[in-house]
């Protein structure tokens, strides 16, 4: 989950690494994409299977 929300932020943000001042701005965005992809992925329900 963590890879697939760093190479989302890289993507969005244009940079792969970020510059050190904006790394702790660069984490905080890959851990919340990281959580929302888990929550959403938790929570769908999947029929017919």
């Amino acid at each position: 989950m963590r890879a697939a929300a760093l190479q989302y932020v890289r993507k969005v943000s244009g940079f792969r690494e970020p510059a050190a001042h904006n790394a702790a701005a660069f984490e905080r965005a890959v851990d919340q994409v990281a959580a929302a992809t888990e929550e959403l992925l938790g929570t769908l329900v999947v029929r017919g299977g």
